[in-house]
């Protein structure tokens, strides 16, 4: 008997695709193990938590260095998805906001207007994290009418809403994931680095899988309308055109950011007929009558009318220490005193929206010339929105990094885009919440988490495969 001994080499290489695959859909059910271990109230759980989101992180960076093909990729995606599927909400209690929405739309009330405090029973409002119990919903009209639909379905049952909105989720995924690949051939980016980097970073697991996050249906309605009007433009097919103004629309009504995606096929279209001021006007106007036609249709037909405008600003209620405009006026506040450090905050935001005024007047005067393409023209405006916006989550890079993993050539801006999703995807414990008087059990539960993570490492760096042969 022979044995045949093979070491791989000091650095995880292509050879290695199906170890990461499988080491990775561990890490995604230890993260879901964790998870539902921690709210049975074990110490340990949380450790083992961030080390099974550690571990995915860790795998899915050492698998943007092998080839794998697109289809292996989208394989891969389901694996690492599927246990996520039955974990309890994760990084946010977000959907517990949703539901409480729902409730109150159920009830015959405008969640835009009336706040769950106000209009949801005292069981789901329980649920809802402080910030956002008194607070009127944000959302657009086509969510709110998921939200009333779904409570509608499940009588307010909070397991079976959680089910439904994950499932929404699903197929805002879906979507995304046909979309990346179709934006990447129209800039000639390889299909796979467009997967690994857009579709399977762990922004998208954690957030829109594992958080349930309404950006999962606004992202693929946005993603995919822009591929069917762009896809439209050569031939001119008008119908097919108007479908993926349409679809955009119906993602601006989950979430108003998606309709940056307008200015991109408006000036394509523009472009298309020839240039000049004349024409972009002309495309621009058109953009505003559909947007504005999607909103009434869906507001009126949903139900839920137009207090949605009114409840747009809710979200920057609350200062997010992660927003680059807030950062003055907590320096300011540190300083000067808490009404100096609002002030600030407020002048700074206002800065912010001009900035972005101005950055996306750049681009598109950039795209209407040909200086760029459509996908690096929306990847841009809505990075400018990302970081000039008043509100930073971490998933909302994936506003930005969707349309950026398509656009991206082999580079530096390709690696700092991969390693602030990384960063980001780490940044928030599994289990979001208030760890006042538990900084020691969160440091703790990091150094078990990294300390397994690194070992885990170190085992992928050094691993040996012994094939006996008679």
């Amino acid at each position: 008997m022979q044995t045949v001994t093979y070491r791989w080499p000091t650095a995880v290489t292509t050879d290695t695709p199906e170890l990461l695959r499988w080491t990775g859909f561990g890490g995604a059910l230890l993260l879901t193990a964790g998870a539902w271990a921690v709210r049975a109230g074990s110490a340990v759980a949380l450790g083992a938590a961030i080390a099974g989101a550690g571990l995915v992180v860790l795998t899915w960076a050492l698998l943007g260095r092998t080839r794998p093909d697109a289809s292996w990729l989208r394989r891969t995606l389901a694996w690492w998805c599927a246990p996520l599927l039955v974990a309890p909400p994760l990084f946010s209690g977000d959907v517990f906001s949703y539901l409480a929405q729902g409730e109150v739309a159920a009830n015959g009330l405008d969640p835009n207007v009336v706040s769950p405090a106000a209009g949801a029973s005292a069981e789901a409002v329980a649920r809802v994290g402080v910030y956002w119990r008194e607070t009127p919903s944000p959302y657009g009209p086509l969510f709110t009418t998921v939200e009333r639909a779904i409570t509608e379905v499940t009588g307010g049952h909070p397991v079976l809403g959680i089910g439904l909105h994950r499932f929404t989720a699903v197929l805002g995924l879906l979507l995304v994931v046909w979309a990346v690949p179709k934006l990447a051939e129209m800039t000639r980016t390889n299909e796979r680095i467009a997967l690994w980097l857009g579709v399977m970073n762990p922004l998208v697991l954690w957030h829109l899988i594992g958080g349930v996050h309404n950006d999962a249906l606004m992202l693929g309605l946005m993603l995919s309308g822009t591929v069917v009007a762009l896809q439209a433009l050569p031939e001119l097919k008008w119908w097919q055109y108007t479908a993926g103004v349409v679809l955009i629309g119906l993602g601006a009504q989950v979430k108003l950011p998606a309709l940056v995606a307008l200015a991109v096929v408006g000036t394509a279209l523009a472009r298309r007929l020839g240039g000049g001021w004349v024409r972009f006007v002309a495309a621009g106007l058109g953009m505003v009558v559909a947007a504005a036609a999607v909103s009434v249709v869906t507001s009126l037909a949903g139900g839920s009318g137009f207090g949605w405008v009114q409840a747009l600003g809710t979200p920057s209620k609350v200062n997010s220490w992660m927003a680059p405009t807030n950062w003055p006026g907590y320096l300011a506040g540190a300083v000067f005193g808490q009404e100096s450090g609002q002030a600030m905050i407020s002048s700074a935001r206002i800065a912010g929206f001009v900035l972005i005024l101005c950055g996306v007047a750049v681009v598109v005067h950039r795209q209407l010339r040909g200086g760029i393409s459509e996908v690096t023209a929306l990847g841009m405006m809505m990075s400018l929105i990302v970081v000039l916006g008043p509100v930073i989550q971490p998933w909302y890079l994936l506003w930005a990094v969707l349309p950026l993993a398509a656009c991206l050539p082999l580079g530096r801006w390709r690696t700092r885009v991969a390693v602030l999703t990384g960063v980001f995807a780490l940044l928030v414990p599994p289990l979001a919440g208030n760890f006042t008087g538990r900084v020691p059990e969160l440091v703790a539960a990091y150094v078990v988490g990294i300390a397994l993570v690194g070992g885990a490492y170190l085992v992928l760096r050094r691993a040996r495969v012994s094939v006996a042969q008679a």
